[in-house]
Order: structure tokens, then sequence, then C-alpha cells
């Protein structure tokens, strides 16, 4: 996987796949049943590194991603939030003016959050170099979303107003968020791991003015800021801006179903890997139609700076051994 990130020959198509620990896996569902919630997982080390581990061993892929959230960052910034069965993260306060930006700390990694550090270094011991380890963070503009919608949402209309109406303190608490995810990330390096990705969930909702200025913009500044190791860039609907992605420092760029490969290409040159992407959904069709995809998707990707994903996070209620056909697909396929 890190030699097709950074543009070196390989084998084969290299894959793995978002939330690929998770609900889909028996496994997981047994850690998580021991427990009070979601946070109490993420934020306990020896678990987390456990289920972060689980798809390797169970599902034969060619990377670990740290169970994680990107809701962390808010949290050690000073924004906790909670999960409510069903609805998903709440946040109790919100960011609605810039006095409230004011009131948000730098996160210190080192103390605020400790625990996803410990996770990836418990984790790097135990796969033993088997896989590369993939760690990560939420890109500002979902981070700020977040922040200041309270909740998840379909529009972001109150996050989205936020930029129109107190376009000073968007960027005022864009910096904190991005000053927060470089030292957050460089501390996940140094605790082990080997990959970065930044996750731009709610990037396709802005149009391409908004994002260049409030959204890539500061994942450039990130970008800029890890040498350290390859860095992937997901902005999830972002086809508008894949041109202007293409420029930014980073080794991969990650594509949802609705872009093509040919035009990814075509817009981002030849320099940059690709990650992705086929329809999750496709999880659902016939095992024949599964592999008739993933088939056609590697051979429009090509062999050579392709790592294999799906376009999104896989649902949880998709059967695993779809997932393992659709991996173990990839792992045979020939050029």
């Amino acid at each position: 996987m890190i030699r097709a990130a950074t543009g070196q020959s390989v084998e084969r198509t290299p894959v793995w796949l978002m939330r690929q620990a998770g609900r889909i896996l028996p496994e997981y569902r047994a850690v998580r049943a021991s427990l009070s919630g979601f946070k109490e997982l993420v934020e306990t080390p020896e678990l987390a590194a456990e289920v972060t581990i689980q798809p390797v061993d169970l599902l034969g892929v060619d990377a670990a991603i740290i169970f994680s959230d990107i809701l962390v960052i808010p949290d050690a910034m000073g924004l906790p939030y909670r999960m409510e069965k069903g609805v998903g993260p709440i946040f109790d306060n919100t960011i609605s003016e810039v006095s409230d930006v004011a009131k948000m700390k730098i996160a210190d990694p080192g103390d605020d959050l400790k625990y996803v550090t410990d996770a990836i270094a418990i984790t790097k011991k135990e796969l033993n170099g088997r896989v590369p380890l993939i760690g990560f963070a939420g890109a500002p503009w979902t981070i700020l979303s977040y922040m200041v919608e309270g909740k998840g949402s379909k529009t972001f209309s109150e996050a989205r107003k936020f930029l129109y109406t107190e376009p000073k303190g968007a960027h005022e608490l864009l910096d904190k968020i991005a000053d927060s995810t470089i030292a957050y990330l460089k501390a996940q390096i140094e605790a082990g791991a080997d990959v970065i990705q930044l996750f731009d969930s709610w990037a396709g909702i802005l149009p391409k003015h908004q994002y260049l200025e409030f959204g890539l913009r500061y994942i450039n500044k990130i970008c800029d800021a890890i040498s350290e190791v390859p860095i992937t860039v997901f902005a999830k609907g972002a086809w508008f801006a894949l041109k202007e992605i293409g420029e930014i420092n980073c080794n991969t760029i990650g594509l949802d179903w609705h872009t093509t490969p040919a035009m990814a290409r075509n817009l981002v040159g030849g320099e940059k890997t690709l990650q992705g992407n086929l329809d999750p959904c496709l999880l659902y069709a016939s095992e024949d139609e599964l592999v008739k995809g993933t088939i056609e998707m590697l051979e429009n990707f090509g062999k050579e700076r392709h790592i294999a994903n799906l376009g999104h996070g896989v649902y949880p209620d998709t059967n695993p051994e779809k997932v393992k056909l659709f991996i173990n697909t990839i792992k045979d396929y020939k050029f």
C-alpha cells in the first residue's frame, strides 16, 4: 500500500475499506456489547487496538486503520460531544459567534488525545509489520460543520450560514482546528502511524468558491505540515475541486463512487495515486455482479497508482462474506 501511495511499482493492487473495523464484524459487536458505548471503546486503547486489528485477521485487508472518531478533535479543543443511540453525535454546546471561537484551545495530543496515540502504539506492536497502520483525522471544514451545527445534518445549514454571517470567526476556528490537527497527526505518526488520511466528509455540500476558501485552504495547510509519511485526502462529493485537490501536497486522493477514474486522472494528472471507489451498495448485489463490478473498477484504474477501496465507508448491515469476496477478487486479479 505504501509503495502504491508513493508511486512505486506493485505486484497487485492493495485494498482496504473505510469503516472496516465496525459493525459488519460479529467480533466487533462482541467487544462493543461489553461497553457503555462508542466513546468508551474509542477511549480505551487496548480495546481500540483490538478492533483495529480484527479486519486484518478476519478480512485479509492490506492495511489497518486506527479505530477512533473524527470528533475527538473538537472534544480536545474544549467542545465535548456525546453519542446518542439512533441519532449519532450530539454537541450540547455549539459555536455560534466569534466569542465562542476564542474559548476554543489548540488541542494538546500528549494530554487530550493520549488515548489515541496509546492505541496506535499498541496496534503497531501487535501488527508486527504485517500491514501498514493508517492514522486519520477529520478535515477542518467537516469538523467545523459539527461544532457549529451541533449534530449530524442533511444540509448543515447552520454551519453553511456561519460562513456567510461570521467569515472572520470561521477562518479563526478553521485555523485552530488545522493547528490542532497538525499536532494530532504528528503525534499519531510518532506513535507509529505509517500513512495518514484526512476525511472531508461534508466537502460536497459547499459551492466551489466556498470550498476552496473554507475547505481546501486548510487541508493544504495540514498537508504542507505533514512530510513524514504519505497522506491521503478524501473529500467526499468534491468532484468540482478535483483539479485543485490534485495540486496540493498529498500523495493519494480518495474518490467517491460518483467520480470516474478517467475523469479523476484527467483532472489530477499522473503524479497522484487514486483511492477507491466501488459503490458500497454493490456489496449487496449477487456474487457474480460484485466480482464483475470489482474487476471493472480495477481495469478502469489500472495497476499502478491505485489503492482499491469503496467510495465511502462500508455499510453496517453488509455481509462480511461479500466483503471478503471483494477483497479476494482484488488480491487474485492479474493485470
